[in-house]
């Protein structure tokens, strides 16, 4: 007996698999070796064997555990613990607990975002439809989906979601709802001819004859043969995009490990140095490495990360009351980084609600009114139009209900249905034309195609002969009527120069972005009367434009990435003031043809791309990247994902986002609204600062508390301050008035300055230098007053004070980095007046209480001695107030104003800037 053999072709994957739609249905079948009868049980299991399962593989996962120890490797963390082990060590059980709890409430936090941003993969998976029905053995049946192989025959039906990727074969009255991956609202219409392209590969909202994994058919039924599976599928694609691509670091983070690089060197330096000069003076070696190592520990900001984190926390609990969901906490400071924002047009920056907005009869009409609420006005030449006192418009909008498949809810303002039809119900409705579909017969239906480009429906209306209502493109409605009507409704011949009125009327409406629908109507589709034309708007959000100038106004850059059509896209980015004279759109081929050098060379010119795929959204931004911005980048497909997860920032839809693309994001518009990530921007500005504010406080009073007790010991100098009293005083450093620096409320000047560079030191030269001054000023206050007054423990008691007091003039000081106190006030930060109030009365405690007396070494002062303290104090805020003044008044009198630097400290050529 005689062998079988069997072809076993592989998937046609990739480029090969898309382009399909290029070649005849029986040229993809003789590529696959199948028929319309499918393949043979044999035939598809050795295919299996060879090319796998059609299942999208995710690599192996780290476990819990190793994810949560990875939590310890941040730069930071590590020189934590290493103090933690240190004070240990040194016996200091109480700080070493201190700084280990802090360090494992911060990565539990971590821990738990990262365990939660894998679920993207999760929600990719289930987009994979589970069973499937497939012509195999020449008879219909039902398999699992993950059981196809190239070459089967899969048959659609309404409900279906697409199991592969398959060239048509057949399509009747197929609609396939393919968002996820195009982002467009309206179903994709199908048919099974060849497309023919010589502009290379079509977008995927194009391949009008190809369906793919993961959509939806919502309309009419349909037949493919199976082209590529598994990750071989453009949802395979978005996949391998999503899985293997490394978590992007926010400015934040970056900043945080230099700044752990950082005190890492400048702790070994202090140990170093100590210890050196401690050996040449013939000091005990043991004595001054435990000196210079309780002074390196004291260098450690212990309290950074939970500043950090609890900072981050109350600023995601602000944003999610102005409709932002931040899922990754160092997220919200990255906002404020933000130099480019690269959005979505549909439902972000429009409403993503259909809207009548211009109607030609005989002349042209104007509607107003937004999106699906049934309120609005007719306008004819600027002078308001009664609807029902015009016969002709009434018998437009009449067809534009009876030719129509939306419902209006009985909550106004929600429709149920396709947007451009749910348009034509509203404008009806506003018109004042009364709901008959339910008072008379329908007859029949022939749904819209892309080759007729029309759609009619029949109706019994108790005249004659049953009455055709139909809708559709301009050319191919008007090739179907011989007649029209005049401004009273009466009908009369439709001549050429009315022909050519009406092909005019549509394309202004064309140019003006908007999308053109005839509407006819009669007792024979091929003699029907011609009623008019209605252009339909997704109109922008009232508040996207100002959102779009207000960040604008603060440097950043909005661009427009979209799958609509150039025309359209460019009339909306003109309307919201995204795109002006000197602006470049992109195509979909423009940038495909593109080299990554030659998009990044020209991208700074771009405000709109459309006609989008998602790997050239990627492509995108990575160019931007190059350049040196932080992006955003805002989506709600799946095909959105692998971009949403490469952007500094990837900002998912609430509303209208699938899964993937939530999961894929750090932060989720609740409203979907542009205007909502400008607030965030906001926050994330003001969170940074906060962040700066508090590490201003620490280092300053870091720099005054180890340069007093270092130049005491090194000198052989009696100590200004006790152990106990310099553990207290570290105790305030970390303590609520620095924490309560973390929670200062929203700055609304913030969006008025630029975002800021991260690769610039999270100090400026001009900023430091204020840092040092103020914390030698401190050091000089504090032994002027230690060695100029009584002797005894009362001078040590007000040296101890005065430092005390110094701290919280400076918390003061370090609330804003440009404005004056006297404008802060105190009301709208309580929990820093709280904190600042109740450290001065714990400090007047351990001044006067007995029992703290003797714990802390102090003897009561006479009110004398304290205005001595307040006054020497308050020196440090004369100083800075001194500083605010100079730079604001150097700001407004000379932008860019430079000061000198002589000595060339800051490294900047003599000068150091002021901004």
């Amino acid at each position: 007996m005689q062998e079988t053999k069997i072809y076993i072709p592989s998937n046609l994957g990739g480029l090969e698999a898309a382009r399909s739609y290029q070649l005849e249905v029986e040229e993809v079948f003789e590529n696959l070796h199948t028929t319309e009868q499918g393949l043979s049980s044999q035939d598809a299991f050795a295919r299996a064997q060879k090319n796998g399962r059609n299942v999208l593989e995710h690599p192996e996962e780290e476990s819990l555990l190793m994810k949560f120890i990875g939590q310890f490797k941040e730069p930071l963390i590590v020189l934590l613990l290493c103090s933690a082990l240190i004070s240990l060590l040194l016996g200091e059980l109480a700080d070493a607990i201190g700084i280990f709890l802090a360090v494992l409430i911060v990565n539990l936090v971590g821990f738990i975002q990262e365990y939660k941003s894998e679920k993207s993969v999760e929600a990719l998976k289930s987009l994979v439809a589970h069973r499937c029905h497939v012509v195999r053995d020449g008879k219909a049946q039902q398999i699992d989906a993950e059981d196809l192989v190239a070459g089967d025959v899969v048959l659609l039906e309404v409900g279906d979601r697409v199991p592969a990727d398959l060239r048509l074969s057949d399509a009747i009255s197929l609609q396939i709802d393919e968002s996820i991956l195009t982002g467009e609202p309206e179903p994709s219409h199908k048919f099974h001819m060849k497309i023919d392209s010589d502009v290379g590969q079509v977008a995927v909202a194009d391949r009008k004859n190809m369906a793919h994994m993961g959509t939806s058919v919502v309309n009419g039924r349909g037949k493919g043969v199976v082209v590529a599976t598994g990750t071989d599928t453009e949802l395979g694609h978005i996949w391998e995009m999503v899985t293997s691509m490394a978590e992007q670091r926010t400015p934040l983070q970056e900043k945080m490990d230099q700044l752990g690089k950082q005190l890492s060197l400048l702790a070994f330096g202090i140990v170093g140095t100590i210890f050196l000069l401690g050996a040449l003076q013939g000091k005990p070696l043991l004595q001054m490495f435990t000196i210079g190592v309780s002074l390196a520990v004291a260098a450690i900001p212990e309290g950074l990360p939970i500043v950090v984190t609890v900072t981050l926390a109350l600023g995601v609990t602000r944003m999610a009351k102005r409709h932002a969901i931040v899922r990754k906490l160092p997220a919200v400071e990255a906002l404020g980084a933000t130099t480019v924002i690269c959005s979505d047009k549909t439902g972000t920056l429009t409403k993503n609600e259909m809207t009548v907005r211009s109607i030609f009869t005989t002349d042209l009409i104007e509607v107003t009114g937004d999106g699906y609420g049934v309120r609005g006005d007719f306008f004819r030449r600027g002078i308001k139009l009664e609807p029902k006192e015009d016969p002709h418009l009434q018998e437009l909008l009449k067809t534009a209900l009876l030719c129509n498949n939306a419902q209006i809810s009985a909550t106004e303002g929600r429709v149920l249905g396709q947007p451009t039809e749910a348009a034509l119900l509203v404008a009806a409705a506003k018109g004042g034309v009364e709901d008959l579909r339910h008072h008379f017969a329908r007859l029949g239906e022939v749904p819209f195609s892309p080759t007729t480009k029309w759609m009619s429906v029949q109706y019994e209306t108790g005249q004659q002969q049953p009455v055709y209502h139909v809708k559709g493109a301009v050319d191919r409605i008007l090739e179907r009527c011989n007649t029209t009507c005049n401004d009273r409704g009466a009908i009369i011949d439709l001549s050429s120069q009315k022909r050519k009125i009406i092909l005019e009327a549509a394309e202004e409406m064309g140019n003006r972005a908007m999308r053109v629908i005839a509407l006819a109507s009669g007792t024979n589709l091929g003699a029907l009367t011609f009623l008019g034309v209605v252009g339909i708007v997704d109109p922008p959000r009232e508040e996207a434009k100002e959102a779009i100038a207000e960040v604008r106004r603060g440097g950043v850059k909005v661009v427009m990435i979209t799958g609509d059509a150039k025309e359209t896209a460019i009339a909306i980015a003109r309307e919201l003031d995204i795109f002006d004279g000197g602006s470049v759109a992109l195509s979909y081929n423009d940038v495909q043809e593109m080299s990554e050098e030659q998009l990044a060379a020209q991208i700074d010119d771009v405000t709109v791309f459309y006609r989008m795929a998602p790997e050239h959204k990627m492509k995108i931004i990575e160019a931007y990247k190059k350049r040196g911005h932080i992006v955003a980048m805002t989506g709600d497909g799946v095909n959105d994902a692998p971009a949403l997860k490469l952007a500094d920032i990837g900002v998912a839809m609430g509303r209208t986002g699938t899964d993937v693309s939530k999961e894929a994001s750090e932060m989720i518009l609740v409203d979907d609204n542009f205007a909502t990530i400008v607030a965030a921007i906001e926050e994330g500005k003001s969170i940074y600062n906060n962040i700066k504010n508090f590490l201003r406080f620490q280092l300053t009073t870091s720099i005054a508390t180890l340069s007093m007790v270092a130049s005491s010991t090194l000198f052989g100098l009696p100590l200004p301050l006790t152990p106990i009293q310099i553990l207290w005083i570290n105790i305030i450093m970390d303590g609520p008035p620095a924490q309560s620096l973390g929670v200062e409320p929203l700055d609304k000047d913030v969006m008025k300055k630029p975002p800021r560079d991260p690769r610039k030191p999270v100090f400026p030269p001009i900023m430091l230098l204020a840092i040092v001054v103020s914390a030698v000023l401190m050091v000089v206050g504090t032994l002027a007053v230690f060695y100029t007054f009584l002797e005894g423990d009362t001078r040590r008691t007000m040296c101890f004070t005065t430092f005390v007091l110094f701290q919280m003039i400076n918390a003061f000081n370090c609330r804003s980095e440009d404005k004056s106190i006297f404008k802060m006030g105190l009301s709208n930060n309580k929990f820093f007046s709280l904190a600042v109030g109740g450290s001065l009365l714990l400090q007047l405690a351990a001044i006067y209480v007995p029992i703290l007396q003797g714990l802390f070494d102090t003897e009561s002062l006479s009110l004398n001695d304290l205005f001595v303290c307040l006054l020497t104090a308050s020196s440090v805020l004369v100083l800075d107030e001194a500083r605010k003044y100079w730079m604001a008044r150097g700001r407004l009198n000379n932008p860019g104003t430079a000061v000198h630097d002589p000595f060339g400290l800051f490294g900047t050529g003599g000068k150091v800037s002021l901004g």
